[in-house]
């Protein structure tokens, strides 16, 4: 990743470069290589994951849809 500073503005920089990162998925990525992780684990934090995702999209399209 590449962040440029301008004037001197290294907090600013920094600010942008830990953005890019977060939306990157480097951090959580980092959180879950600290330790062996076993497939069974794998799969159950992706399942639940995906149905935190679903339940997100749903409960916006309920309110989107006045219910």
């Amino acid at each position: 990743m590449v962040v440029f500073v301008r004037d001197n503005h290294i907090e600013q920089a920094n600010k942008i470069l830990k953005r890019k990162m977060q939306r990157a998925g480097v951090y959580k990525e980092m959180r879950f290589r600290k330790h062996y992780e076993k497939p069974s684990e794998i799969n159950v934090r992706k399942n639940a994951e995906k149905k935190k995702k679903i339940l997100k999209f749903l409960k916006k399209r309920m309110e989107r849809e006045g219910f």
